[in-house]
């Protein structure tokens, strides 16, 4: 005796569809939920991302501005000092000038270079770790101080 299924209508069929849509939107919005979560999470922990490689830049040009700004000379005297400021400020002002529009037209050569930049520093690690691991791999066999496989014995003459 084998059990038939009664054939769902087109209406079960809808309201079963309807179901996994809503299950579907359930998941990617819970998972948009907990994405947001973590990341008000690390905001707090860690403080606020870094922004693109260009923001950076500009935010390291102010800093340095700031600080060569704020510098007194002691070798110049106090006679020259306030001339000395100007031509600081001046000169700091001209760099920045410089500097903004470059940045301004070409935010993303700045993310390339960094990029760039840590691929070259992974090469670099990756380069590092395997000659140590060379370096340190040698068994220090006392036999084998020579620099050569010849029928020959080193002898040293310490």
């Amino acid at each position: 005796m084998s059990e038939e299924r009664p054939t769902p209508d087109a209406s079960e069929k809808e309201a079963a569809e309807e179901v996994r849509a809503t299950d579907a939107d359930a998941w990617s919005t819970a998972c948009a939920e907990d994405l947001e979560a973590e990341r008000a999470r690390r905001r707090a922990e860690y403080g606020p991302p870094p922004g693109s490689a260009a923001e950076e830049l500009r935010k390291l040009v102010d800093a340095v501005a700031d600080k060569l700004s704020g510098l007194q000379s002691p070798l110049l005297g106090a006679v020259a000092g306030p001339a000395a400021q100007q031509v600081v400020r001046q000169v700091v002002q001209q760099a920045k000038a410089a500097v903004e529009p470059v940045i301004e037209r070409n935010p993303d050569v700045f993310d390339h270079l960094a990029a760039a930049g840590n691929e070259l520093l992974a090469a670099y690690r990756s380069a590092v770790q395997a000659q140590e691991q060379r370096w340190t791999s040698r068994t220090a066999d006392p036999k084998d101080r020579g620099e050569g496989s010849g029928p020959g014995e080193r002898i040293d003459l310490d």
